[in-house]
């Protein structure tokens, strides 16, 4: 057994996966495609903004025939979250627009979301959203490429593509903290487990480790007082309609966390918009 640093953190994973050997081998299983490509880059923005919305790619890596983005989500505070990917996924589709000729983007996106939160809302391995062109008993015409894909490994079952599963296991065998490396077969997995050893992790990951579990602490903590104060309003009578209840003490809590958080913070730990979280800012 090994000592390492758990892959539910996004520094963890980063450092791990944008290894150009351990992220070709895993689009290579998940994807079914052979990149070719000699740099993953982190923390990837398109400059200007697309779409109004500021956006940050956990791992980033384009070749000549497509691109692929990989996200780790941990915690999720919101049930928007696979729309949040959704539109990450477009947002890099819409940013080959400017030099495009027509409405074909010349590359073919694919997007991998591994999610390792318990609190899944669906006990899937595996998740698809699939663009493409679908006759009416469903045979795909290959016409559009484009995909995003939720691996969860916490729900592996003997249906789990066998591909698939060395990369699901060696992420929630991390979970704990430690890893059984004999366990593990593909020499890119066995990189990972190089990687994540707890005798490898700098002080400047392990201060990150410690922020990204204070944060999500600190949305834990948060959702429970805001489902507390609406349930003991509706016992106390306060709340004429649930929607509007529920709305008035979101609004209530993002009021007290302007000073804290940016607006994108305070939407995911409250469940309101961006939209409405800036005009709370702008009427304060």
């Amino acid at each position: 057994m090994k000592e390492v640093a758990s892959l539910q953190y996004g520094v963890i994973f980063k450092k791990a996966f944008c290894d150009v050997d351990v992220f070709k081998g895993f689009v290579r299983d998940i994807l079914g495609i052979e990149l070719n490509i000699d740099k993953v880059e982190t923390e990837k923005e398109f400059q200007p903004a697309i779409g109004k919305v500021a956006v940050k790619f956990d791992l980033y890596a384009q070749d000549n025939d497509g691109r692929v983005i990989v996200e780790i989500q941990h915690q999720y505070s919101s049930n928007d979250h696979y729309d949040r990917f959704l539109h990450y996924h477009c947002v890099a589709l819409l940013e080959q627009a400017e030099n495009a000729k027509n409405y074909k983007p010349p590359l073919a996106i694919y997007t991998i979301v591994v999610l390792t939160s318990s609190d899944t809302k669906y006990r899937e391995d595996v998740l698809t959203i699939d663009f493409d062109l679908k006759t009416k008993a469903g045979k795909a015409l290959s016409e559009i490429p484009h995909k995003v894909v939720f691996l969860c490994p916490r729900h592996v079952d003997e249906n789990t593509p066998t591909a698939y599963r060395e990369w699901l296991d060696v992420i929630f065998d991390s979970l704990d903290g430690s890893v059984d490396e004999t366990l593990y077969h593909k020499s890119e997995v066995q990189k990972i487990v190089e990687h994540i050893q707890q005798s490898g992790v700098s002080p400047e990951e392990k201060a990150q480790m410690i922020e990204e579990y204070n944060w999500e602490q600190f949305k834990m903590k948060q959702e429970k007082l805001l489902l507390e104060s609406i349930e003991r309003s509706k016992i106390e009578g306060k709340i004429e309609g649930k929607i509007e209840g529920e709305q008035a003490k979101a609004l209530a809590i993002a009021k007290k966390l302007l000073v804290a958080m940016n607006n994108m913070q305070i939407a995911e730990t409250t469940g309101l918009t961006i939209e409405a979280v800036a005009e709370l800012r702008n009427g304060d």
